[in-house]
């Protein structure tokens, strides 16, 4: 059994809030069960429509209601004085000198139904919302300044009409037990990979490949299913898991090192004799990552993110055999990254279960692209890629493609916003 996070060793320090940390900018998504954000569109002004002046500019177009608001300090959701239930558009019009972001926001709970950043100066960006009765207010986020919440809109007379989704931005604050939980269990993995690879550099050694090549997958499995804090390995990564990948030699460079090295040497008839050198110099990459693990702090941040990004990069390498050198694991390596998905969901669950987020269809998102490709698990071996059926492959690449768009939802909660 993989040892537990009670055998890692001391806990890490907590994780302390870096200083004055930059805004990150988001790739605008449609959350699905998170939050409606804006679609990007060409900037500009609007066309002419609106009734202009001082009073109330809204109109209809492409069967939608659009409502003209204001986006600077002094006038924060101006322009909102007609409010109806319903699907519309909000056209968020930035009139100051300044860049800034703008979130359409429950006024009791402060939940966001939508967003648009990065709006310029001069410039117009649609907001696309559904809003059944209750207390909205728009808060602008100018670039370099405080944040500024608008006046308080009530609607009434909605009757069925439900508001969109909706969620409580996330803070950095919310994101730290989640990540240093899973740098925890991270630590755990660290002992057991060490262990795992000891033992196949212990089969090279005694000149044993047929054991080596049984011992390389359990070691390299364990460390894809790591995945999430890959970011914090830096040098370590390439060291442990590089691929030929801008390597002018291929195969044959130098620079060729970690676990894919030595599948290539064990797949492709080198001797034992030739593997010594690098599965000595993965096993010193491993340890070496074990023994600094402790020193190391991965950025709360970035753990949504990631969550998205493990099976995004299985679909882009995995699934494209890119990373094949031999042993025609793919699917197992695949099966891993989907292990570390779901340990790192288990982490975040409270905190997207207490924000509405849809985790039953996410659960079963993960669960049906699980249960296909165990169906490839053979026990001594996997169905290697180019074994698969035609209708094999277009399940496989449908099942984990769904998943990556329920993870992407994730990335988009979890993504940490300015609140003041």
């Amino acid at each position: 059994m993989p040892e537990s996070p009670s055998d890692a060793g001391t806990e890490p320090d907590p994780i302390p809030t870096p200083p004055s940390r930059a805004v990150r900018r988001r790739t605008v998504l449609i959350g699905v069960g998170a939050l409606v954000a804006a679609a990007a569109v060409g900037a500009g002004l609007l066309a002419a429509g609106s009734s202009g002046g001082s009073g109330h500019q809204t109109r209809t177009a492409g069967g939608l209601r659009h409502t003209a608001v204001e986006v600077t300090p002094a006038g924060c959701g101006h322009g909102w004085t007609r409010p109806a239930p319903g699907r519309q558009v909000f056209d968020m019009r930035n009139t100051s000198s300044t860049a800034a972001e703008v979130y359409l926001t429950d006024a009791k709970t402060g939940a966001v139904y939508g967003e648009v950043e990065g709006l310029a100066p001069g410039t117009v960006r649609p907001m696309r919302v559904t809003l059944g009765n209750g207390s909205y207010a728009f808060k602008c986020l100018p670039d370099d300044a405080d944040a500024v919440t608008g006046p308080t809109v009530r609607i009434t007379g909605g009757g069925t009409v439900k508001s969109g989704p909706a969620a409580v931005p996330v803070t950095q604050q919310d994101l730290i037990p989640p990540t240093l939980a899973y740098q925890k269990w991270i630590q755990a993995r660290t002992v057991e990979l060490a262990k795992k690879t000891d033992a196949l550099r212990d089969a090279v050694d005694r000149e044993d490949l047929t054991a080596a090549r049984a011992d390389w997958l359990p070691a390299h499995l364990v460390y894809e299913r790591m995945g999430a804090a890959y970011g914090t390995f830096g040098d370590a990564d390439a060291a442990i898991n590089g691929t030929t990948a801008g390597l002018s030699g291929g195969v044959h460079d130098p620079g060729f090192a970690g676990f894919h090295r030595v599948e290539h040497g064990l797949w492709h008839g080198e001797s034992a004799s030739s593997l010594r050198g690098p599965v000595d110099r993965l096993a010193k990459a491993v340890h070496a990552l074990r023994d600094s693990w402790p020193d190391q702090r991965i950025d709360p941040a970035d753990v949504g993110l990631r969550a998205h990004e493990i099976v995004e990069n299985t679909v882009q390498f995995e699934l494209t055999g890119r990373t094949d050198y031999g042993s025609g694991t793919n699917l197992a390596t695949a099966r891993a990254n989907l292990d570390g998905t779901r340990e790192l969901l288990t982490r975040l669950r409270p905190l997207l279960k207490s924000r509405a987020f849809g985790l039953a269809g996410l659960d079963s998102s993960m669960n049906r692209a699980q249960h296909t490709l165990d169906a490839f698990d053979h026990g001594d071996r996997w169905t290697p890629l180019a074994q698969l059926t035609r209708t094999q492959r277009e399940k496989v690449d449908a099942d984990i493609g769904g998943l990556v768009e329920r993870l992407a939802d994730v990335a988009a909660l979890t993504d940490v916003r300015r609140t003041a």
